[in-house]
């Protein structure tokens, strides 16, 4: 049997060779699109490398062995949450210009056809025939995009400490991008002149930010109410 996601650490696969980066990719895209249709068990490493055109011994190459790459394909093949992170948590940017960064992480993969419904798709298998990996992601991937937000949220409405309220904000706010990426096939059906083009797509993202803006607003108005309250 396989081994599980979970067994093989991060730092059993090597860094990726200049001259390689295209076998590396090809592996990551044949990898989603296999794993998202027959899930982890069922997908042999022969079959990926064989659907990449590369070498099998690429894959303990780039990944170490077959978990590794599940990893790899699930944490998303192109960008890691450092780069998402570093579109909005400079602390030079405005809020407006920050929001932008933070839905450009949602909105950019959809540019790529049909790869963010195959990563929609690994997700919800990995949930029905779960490996491990999900709750490495939560904790490696999610957390620290989400910490990165509330901070930004809390330096913009001068806040001192984090509380529920803000990271209910916070949610809030990442829940109209996820909401783009996972009900990408529900918005394709009600209104699909939204998604049709990269311009289609763009005013995505300005809209997103116009909307969160209102809600950090929101917040900040309720709070200052709050405040008046207790005097």
């Amino acid at each position: 049997m396989s081994a599980h996601p979970r067994e093989t650490t991060r730092d059993t696969a090597r860094a990726p060779r200049s001259d390689g980066e295209q076998s590396r990719m090809r592996l990551l895209l044949a990898g989603l699109r296999l794993f998202a249709e027959h899930g982890y068990n069922k997908t042999s490493t022969r079959e990926i490398a064989e659907a990449a055109q590369v070498n099998i011994a690429a894959i303990s190459y780039y990944f170490g062995d077959k978990a590794g790459l599940y990893r790899a394909v699930f944490a998303g093949p192109l960008s890691t949450p450092a780069d998402d992170i570093a579109r909005y948590a400079d602390p030079a940017m405005t809020l407006p210009e920050a929001l932008h960064g933070l839905y450009a992480g949602f909105i950019e993969p959809l540019k790529h056809g049909d790869m963010t419904q195959q990563c929609m798709r690994l997700h919800v298998r990995e949930m029905l025939e779960p490996t491990g990996v999900w709750q490495d992601e939560i904790v490696n991937g999610i957390k620290p995009r989400h910490e990165a937000l509330v901070a930004l949220l809390a330096r913009h409405l001068g806040l001192r400490r984090v509380d529920d309220e803000l990271h209910r904000l916070a949610m809030c706010i990442a829940a109209l991008g996820v909401h783009l990426q996972i009900a990408q096939d529900v918005t394709d059906a009600l209104a699909p002149r939204l998604n049709s083009q990269p311009r289609a797509l763009d005013l995505w993202s300005e809209r997103l930010v116009m909307y969160a803006l209102a809600m950090v607003d929101a917040e900040a108005r309720r709070r200052a109410l709050k405040k008046e309250d207790k005097k």
